[in-house]
């Protein structure tokens, strides 16, 4: 802009009252456009609104990702087979997990990853030895770095879910030496505790109507092999039943 065609209170003024004059009239525009912008940014949809931001659950009838959810276990009267000795316990312990998501179907179930698994029983001693009553204890033996367990919405209305938990643990058998010999199995020592491992992953299966379950059972699809590292291919221990009683207790 020239000089003719500024306003006549700018013309008039000497050359730098003109030229402050100027300055401030085209700081002030500035300032102006770049509020306008600024309040777009502020009102418009952020980022994450934008690009459709996912819930942390997407289903409400399903627990929210992440959380982790301690539950009591009681497994009443449970066969389980030590070679030719067939003995029946009272388990009692629990297992936490964490909800991750399905990535196989996100809306209507959700992955389990178990953090932490343990129950215990007394093993009842050979009374005619006269000896005590030794221990057996179930616990998880790796992380689950790639949970199979999975919990799945299988009714809407009302709600009915099926829970399928695959668990690989270590059994630690710790028993007076007459109650392993009475199974055939020879220790180098009295009182050496017996430690096993699942050969496959055990796998229980619940029917729920709500989760976390409230004392809901929960039953072995399938016996579970228990074998020495030492001498895979020999099975010394089988659990033949599993009747888990899972939360409220």
């Amino acid at each position: 802009m020239s000089r003719n065609d500024e306003p006549d209170d700018i013309r008039d003024e000497p050359e730098g009252g003109a030229d402050r004059r100027r300055f401030l009239k085209g700081a002030a525009a500035t300032a102006a456009v770049g509020g306008i912008a600024a309040a777009s940014f502020l009102n418009g949809p952020t980022a994450s609104a934008a690009q459709g931001a996912s819930p942390a659950s997407p289903n409400p009838l399903l627990p929210p990702i992440g959380a982790e959810i301690p539950c009591s276990c009681l497994a009443i009267n449970t066969p389980l087979q030590i070679r030719t000795s067939l003995v029946t316990v009272d388990f009692r312990g629990g297992i936490k997990v964490r909800v991750d998501v399905n990535p196989n179907d996100p809306v209507n179930s959700v992955r389990l990853r178990v953090v932490g698994h343990k129950v215990s029983a007394e093993l009842p001693g050979p009374q005619s030895q006269g000896a005590g009553n030794g221990s057996i204890t179930i616990e998880q033996n790796d992380v689950d770095v790639d949970p199979k367990s999975l919990l799945r919405l299988t009714q809407r209305f009302p709600p009915q879910f099926e829970q399928i938990m695959v668990l690989s643990f270590t059994m630690v058998i710790e028993q007076p030496q007459a109650m392993l010999a009475l199974a055939g199995i020879k220790s180098s020592k009295a009182y050496e505790p017996l430690i096993l491992t699942t050969k496959d992953p055990a796998k229980l299966i619940g029917s729920l109507t709500q989760f976390p379950p409230k004392g809901d059972l929960y039953q072995l699809q399938n016996p579970v092999d228990l074998i020495d590292l030492e001498n895979p291919d020999t099975v010394v221990a089988t659990i033949k039943q599993f009747p888990v009683k899972v939360g409220g207790l």
